[in-house]
C-alpha cells in the first residue's frame, strides 16, 4: 500500500500547485465504503467556493485545510492515488490507474476543478481507502491515534532503544504498528531491517543498542532518500531490497524489470564500478569484498541482492522479505525457530487488517498448493463386489486444472464430486464390460449382440451391455 513516501509525494504535489484556489466543481463517488459518514451530496456541497490553504499529513494520511471546516481527509488504503491533471506525481508502485485512462478515472472517488481549471483527483480502485468529511481530522480516529510521524516526529536514538528495550513482539510487528510509529508500510520495514541486517521475527527487548543504533539510522536514511526522490523507485538506490521483494517467490524474481529502470541501474552500476576500479588503480586486490569479481569463477547461486538468497516469511501477518545469510535470528527465539518446521508466507485476503499485504495490491496471484497439482488414479472395485451397483462412486481428486470445471458442475446441480449420475452410469457400464472379459478369458472388448451366446453349463446367458 501507499506509504510515507508516496503520501508525502502526494502532499508536496498538492502544496506546490493547488494553494490558495478556489473550489468551483466537485464530483464525489457514491459509494458509500469509500466515503465514509457523509452523503456525496452533502460532501460535494461542502467543497464548493472553498479555498485550499495548506495539506497535510501524519502516517499514511493525508487532509486538505480549507479556509473553513470541514475538511476533506484521505485515507490511502491498499491503492490510492492523488492525481493532478498535467501534473507529474508519483503513485504507489501497484497503482492500478494509469495516466492514459479515461478522466476523471472511473475509479475516482474525490474529484475537484479549481478556478484555474486545476483538477484534482483521488482514485482508489481496490476499494480499501477512506475518504472523510472532518472538523478536525486531527482530534479523531484514525490520526488521534497514530504515534509520532516517522518523517517529522522522529525518536531520539535513545528513545527508540529504550522503547524497543520493553517491547516483547517481533521487531517487524512493531515497526507495522502505526500507534507506535506512524507511517512505516510493509516494503519500508523490509528495507530497514535488510539495510539493518535484523530478522523480522527478532524479538526487539533481545536487540542490542548497536542493532537498535543501526536501525534507528537505518529508518531515517531509507525514508528520507525515499522523500527526497519524490518516492519515485526508478531512482532508488540499485542495491535496495526494494527491487526485488515483489515476486514473493523465495529466491526468484517475478516478471520483467521494465527497460528503462533497467538501462538507469546499468548505467548508475556502470559508473560506480569504473570510478572505483580508477580511483583504486585498477589494483583487483583492492576491489570491494562483495564484487562478483573475486567469485567470477564460482557456479552462479540464485540470489538476487548482492549475490544472496532473498527469502519470504509471515512477520507481524504480512509477507516480509528477508536475506537469511545477513538477518539471521538470535537468542531464545532462534532456538524456538530451529525446532519448528518452516512455514510459508501467509497468503489471506480481504479485510482492512490486509490492507499492507503487498500480495494484495499489489498483483501477484496466489500458486496452487501441492494438493492441487496432484491427481489420483480412480480406485478399482474391491474383488467380490457388485459391478452392477448403482451406489455413487467416492469422489474422485482431479487436476487444478479441472477444478474450475467441478464448480461448475456443482452449481448446475451435479453430484458432489463434480461428476454427473450420467457419468456413474457410464462407469458402471464399464465395470460391467470388465467383468464380463475376465469371466470368460476374453482379450477384445464384448460388443452388443443381439444373438444368445452358448455356455457351458447350459444356462442361457445373458445380454452383453450396450
Amino acid at each position: 500500500m501507499p506509504e510515507l513516501p508516496e503520501v508525502e509525494a502526494a502532499r508536496r504535489a498538492i502544496e506546490e500547485n493547488c494553494l490558495g484556489k478556489k473550489i468551483k466543481r466537485a464530483i464525489i463517488a457514491n459509494d458509500s465504503k469509500v466515503i465514509e459518514g457523509v452523503s456525496s451530496v452533502d460532501f460535494e456541497s461542502a467543497l464548493l467556493g472553498k479555498t485550499i490553504v495548506s495539506a497535510h499529513r501524519k502516517g499514511k494520511n493525508l487532509w486538505l485545510h480549507l479556509d473553513s471546516p470541514p475538511f476533506p481527509s484521505f485515507q490511502f488504503g491498499m491503492a490510492g492515488a492523488i492525481y493532478i491533471k498535467g501534473v507529474a506525481v508519483t503513485k504507489y508502485k501497484r497503482s492500478a490507474v494509469k495516466d492514459n485512462d479515461e478522466w476523471p478515472s472511473k475509479y475516482s472517488k474525490f474529484f475537484v476543478e479549481l478556478d484555474d481549471g486545476l483538477e484534482l483527483s483521488f482514485t482508489d480502485k481496490r476499494r480499501f481507502a477512506r475518504v472523510r468529511l472532518l472538523k478536525d481530522p486531527t482530534s479523531v480516529p484514525p490520526i488521534s491515534e497514530l504515534g509520532p510521524d516517522a518523517l517529522f516526529e522522529p525518536m531520539t536514538i535513545n528513545e527508540f532503544t529504550d522503547s524497543l528495550s520493553k517491547k516483547k513482539i517481533g521487531i517487524k510487528a512493531l515497526l507495522l504498528d502505526q500507534s507506535y510509529i506512524s507511517g512505516i508500510g510493509n516494503w519500508i520495514a523490509d528495507e530497514v531491517l535488510y539495510q539493518a541486517r535484523i530478522h523480522p521475527l527478532q524479538i526487539c527487548s533481545s536487540l542490542s543498542k548497536e542493532n537498535c543504533a543501526t536501525l534507528h539510522n537505518c529508518i531515517k536514511e531509507v525514508i528520507q532518500y525515499a522523500v527526497e526522490v519524490d518516492a519515485d523507485c526508478k531512482r532508488f538506490p540499485c542495491d535496495w531490497l526494494f527491487h526485488f521483494r515483489w515476486g514473493k517467490k523465495s529466491g526468484k524474481i517475478k516478471g520483467k524489470i521494465p527497460l528503462m529502470k533497467l538501462i538507469i541501474m546499468l548505467k548508475k552500476l556502470f559508473l560506480q564500478v569504473i570510478e572505483k576500479a580508477v580511483e583504486v588503480g585498477a589494483d583487483s586486490s583492492q576491489f570491494p569484498s562483495n564484487w562478483i569479481f573475486h567469485s567470477r569463477e564460482k557456479k552462479p547461486g540464485k540470489a538476487f541482492v548482492d549475490g544472496k538468497k532473498i527469502d519470504f516469511i509471515n512477520a507481524g501477518g504480512r509477507t516480509s522479505a528477508y536475506v537469511p545469510e545477513l538477518q539471521k535470528l538470535s537468542g531464545t527465539v532462534a532456538t524456538k525457530a530451529a525446532g519448528k518446521p518452516r512455514k510459508q508466507a501467509s497468503k489471506k485476503k480481504g479485510g482492512d487488517e490486509a490492507e499492507d499485504n503487498d500480495d494484495d495490491e499489489d498483483g501477484v496471484g496466489d500458486e496452487p498448493t501441492n494438493e492441487e497439482e496432484e491427481s489420483t488414479k480412480i480406485t478399482k472395485p474391491k474383488k467380490g463386489g457388485n459391478p452392477r451397483g448403482r451406489g455413487r462412486k467416492p469422489p474422485m481428486k482431479r487436476k487444478a486444472k479441472e477444478s474450475d470445471d467441478d464448480d461448475d458442475d456443482d452449481d448446475s446441480g451435479g453430484n458432489n464430486d463434480g461428476s454427473s449420475e450420467e457419468d456413474d452410469e457410464d462407469l458402471t457400464e464399464k465395470d460391467r464390460k470388465v467383468k464380463t472379459n475376465t469371466s470368460n478369458k476374453q482379450v477384445k472388448t464384448v460388443k452388443t449382440s443381439k444373438r444368445p451366446v452358448s455356455s457351458q453349463d447350459g444356462k442361457k446367458p445373458k445380454r452383453a451391455s450396450s
